[in-house]
């Protein structure tokens, strides 16, 4: 859908609307990426909204997917966390993929971590690894900033120059230390999907300065840094790329390395929320 000047924010106050009887004011929001979307479950108090019932709400179809907004607190933080989104490859428009980010600002949320699930293209990556995003390259050819502009989303032009928080990056990066592992960081490439990249353009993503590339995650950020929330990635490397790998790419294999550091993925988000 492609909203008219004022529609989008009619559209996110409807949502909201529906959603803040049910919850306190948030502190935190979350996004979870594909087979990464249990942490939700433990969050005391949940109360579980699947997208259908909320009023605008895309949904996803995909796997790993669950498509709930849980609202919860964990380490004395309320939180709204999104359990899977959509994607442009489902058919949604840049703007309904960043419906979900801008509704939960609008549930107080000045902090957003946001993860998913991404193919490793740095040579010093392993199935497994958890990066923290430093920056990232949007490279779906379009931008959730695109259309008309309503002032009450933040400016027009928006500053990426810091698009993911330095300071939350090393307070992650410290977590991890204490855990017993190294946080990997580096720069996200976003592309549109659904296909996997092919072997030459993992080349070109690895010229370009890619560390891991997916299929999510650009579009969000950029309507999260236009409503002005500190954002902190986390990718889950969850496969190497194409021409890396040494074999062919599947959504299972996604959801299979998800599963096998779902306790390691899970300790460094509590951690990172009593640290914030």
């Amino acid at each position: 859908m492609t909203y008219n000047a004022g529609a989008m924010m009619e559209a996110l106050l409807e949502a909201k609307n529906a959603i803040v009887e049910r919850t306190g004011p948030v502190d935190v929001a979350m996004v979870l990426g594909s087979g990464l979307g249990a942490y939700a479950d433990g969050l005391e108090g949940a109360v579980v909204i699947p997208y259908g019932e909320i009023p605008n709400m895309p949904t996803s179809s995909v796997s790993g997917h669950a498509g709930n907004l849980v609202l919860g607190a964990k380490a004395g933080l309320r939180l709204a966390v999104m359990q899977g989104r959509p994607h442009l490859y489902e058919g949604w428009s840049p703007q309904e993929v960043a419906f979900g980010v801008r509704l939960v600002t609008l549930l107080g949320a000045r902090t957003l971590i946001i993860t998913n699930a991404a193919g490793g293209i740095a040579s010093t990556f392993a199935a497994g690894d958890l990066m923290a995003i430093t920056d990232q390259l949007n490279l779906t050819g379009t931008s959730s900033l695109v259309g008309p502009h309503d002032q009450r989303l933040g400016e027009r032009f928006v500053d990426m120059t810091a698009a993911y928080d330095p300071v939350l990056i090393e307070t992650a990066s410290g977590v991890a230390r204490r855990l017993g592992f190294e946080l990997r960081r580096g720069i996200y490439a976003g592309l549109s999907g659904p296909a996997y990249e092919t072997p030459a353009e993992v080349r070109m993503l690895r010229t370009l300065g890619a560390d891991a590339v997916g299929m999510s995650t650009v579009l969000e950020v950029l309507a999260a840094r236009q409503l002005g929330l500190r954002v902190l990635g986390i990718s889950c490397i969850s496969n190497l790329a194409a021409g890396i790998s040494g074999g062919p790419l599947s959504h299972e294999d996604v959801k299979t390395t998800a599963a096998r550091v779902q306790a390691r993925f899970e300790s460094l988000l509590t951690g990172i929320l009593e640290s914030i």
